[in-house]
């Protein structure tokens, strides 16, 4: 694999495995049509890599290489699923058989319904990052070492790591149609310890995306190149934690930085709007489509097709693809993310949402990259609009109970708002609320929207997929705030 060229996928099954069109069409053809409601196969090979130094020396480096085949059968609300990692046409057969075993009680129609339009092409690399030369990756993380530990002596431990795949996918159902898709993916992390007077912090920064490896060399905002800006940054913010106070308690206005900050809207608030919590009537939206949920300032979307960003795809996999999906419109509720199943059973149509973690997983709606659109606001304005409260700009964990919506979230950077001017740090700040309820009481928005750096995993029903997230900066009038009461 040394280009992502969305014809070849076809190809590349075909060759190394046998595995042509009419064999694919016989397959699903002879043991699914006509015995069940809607059937697919996805085929993925994909091979990662991971790199990690730490004291100065390479403590781990592996590289792995996995193929496998999911067959999926629908009828009414039943799915039948089977997966193998052996790719022989008899094995495939098998799957289909068992597949269609759980789900085989269909009056016998087949309804295969395919969006029309073309694979989008995002992500186009001339070398995928695992690729690239080791040596050159080996370096770059030893450079993170040095840049670490040269910029503060209080630096008294470095981890960096980098890790990087590449997966071919196809998807295929019993009228012949197939599509598929070649995703580079990768990621570059460095974690600083710093210690003062026997006190130790530990900073975090890291970015990444459906991007080659040399992306982490090139000079970003014409600034420093990405991996120094990235190690200088988890030095900041390692050392700011040295002297931060504790936190007050109370609720209060909480002023939400732009970028990270949006995995808050991702967790409380995104996962309520996705297709089968709404189905089942489990989440804090569900029958509430047309409704005001929000302020009128708020305005939600979830994008799947923004160049080379880490939650993007060209199709989902489902071989819908992905598109731009309003959820929240100036605070009104108008739609949700949708994979086929309940699209089928809600009466609507997929979004290009249907996700999956590999080919032993069964698709689910997830997000993609999900993010509040721009307002008005300077955020200087925001940020002095507030004579007393709580300026997050970045978390840590999380907790999110989806019927409805309170979470609890650790800011792991965080500052006291005082006379409208940010001043000391915090440490021990937790926002505690409900996001449907965060939602309309944001009061202001600003116009500086800011997507997550590339470093966004989403984890759902034992599955974990790559996503982006996204904020601009917003005030939101009363949240409680766990912290030490002052």
């Amino acid at each position: 694999m040394t280009t992502n060229k969305l014809a070849r996928p076809e190809r590349f099954f075909e060759d190394r495995f046998g595995l042509t069109s009419s064999a694919l069409e016989r397959l699903l053809g002879s043991h699914l049509v006509g015995r069940v409601d809607h059937a697919d196969l996805f085929l993925e090979y994909r091979v990662s890599e991971e790199l990690t130094l730490e004291e100065g020396a390479v403590k781990k480096a592996s590289r792995h290489v996995s193929q496998g085949a999911g067959i999926r059968a629908q009828s009414g609300e039943r799915t039948g699923y089977a997966h193998t990692d052996d790719l022989a046409l008899p094995n495939l057969e098998e799957a289909a058989r068992q597949a269609r075993a759980i789900a085989d009680q269909s009056s016998g129609s087949m309804a295969v319904a395919v969006r029309s339009g073309r694979p989008h092409d995002l992500y186009t690399l001339a070398e995928p990052p695992v690729n690239a030369a080791l040596d050159r990756k080996v370096a770059l993380l030893l450079k993170m070492d040095a840049a670490a530990r040269a910029s503060d002596p209080r630096v008294k431990q470095v981890i960096a790591s980098l890790g990087s795949e590449d997966v071919v996918v196809l998807i295929a159902t019993p009228s012949g149609w197939t599509v598929g898709d070649v995703r580079p993916l990768t990621r570059l992390n460095v974690t600083v310890i710093v210690e003062e007077n026997g006190k130790r912090e530990i900073g975090n920064y890291g970015g990444g995306g459906r991007v080659p490896f040399d992306f982490f060399l090139e000079a970003d905002r014409g600034e420093a190149d990405r991996w120094r800006r990235y190690t200088s940054e988890a030095v900041r913010q390692a050392t700011i934690k040295l002297h931060a106070v504790e936190a007050p308690a109370g609720e209060m206005t909480v002023v939400l930085g732009p970028g990270w900050p949006g995995i808050l809207l991702h967790e409380a608030v995104g996962h309520g709007l996705e297709g089968d919590f709404n189905r089942k009537q489990t989440s804090a939206f569900s029958g509430r489509m047309g409704q005001k949920v929000a302020s009128d300032l708020v305005t939600v979307i979830d994008v799947g097709t923004i160049a080379n960003r880490r939650g993007s795809l060209n199709v989902d996999d489902e071989g819908i693809p992905t598109r731009r999906n309003v959820l929240i419109e100036k605070g009104v509720l108008v739609g949700y993310m949708q994979d086929r199943l309940n699209a089928r059973l809600m009466g609507g149509e997929p979004t290009g949402n249907g996700r999956r973690e590999s080919y032993a997983h069964q698709p689910m709606p997830r997000m993609t990259n999900t993010f509040m659109l721009a307002g008005q606001d300077d955020p200087d304005d925001i940020i002095r609009s507030v004579p007393h409260g709580l300026y997050a700009v970045n978390f840590g964990g999380g907790q999110v109970d989806i019927t409805n919506g309170k979470f609890v979230f650790s800011a792991s950077e965080a500052y006291l708002i005082e006379d409208g001017k940010i001043t000391r740090p915090v440490k021990g700040a937790t926002l505690i609320g409900s996001g449907p309820e965060a939602l309309t009481r944001v009061s202001r928005v600003g116009h500086d929207l800011k997507l997550d750096e590339g470093v966004g995993t989403c984890g759902k029903d034992g599955q974990s997929v790559p996503v982006g997230v996204g904020l601009p900066t917003i005030r939101i009038d009363g949240i409680t705030v766990g912290g030490t009461q002052v």
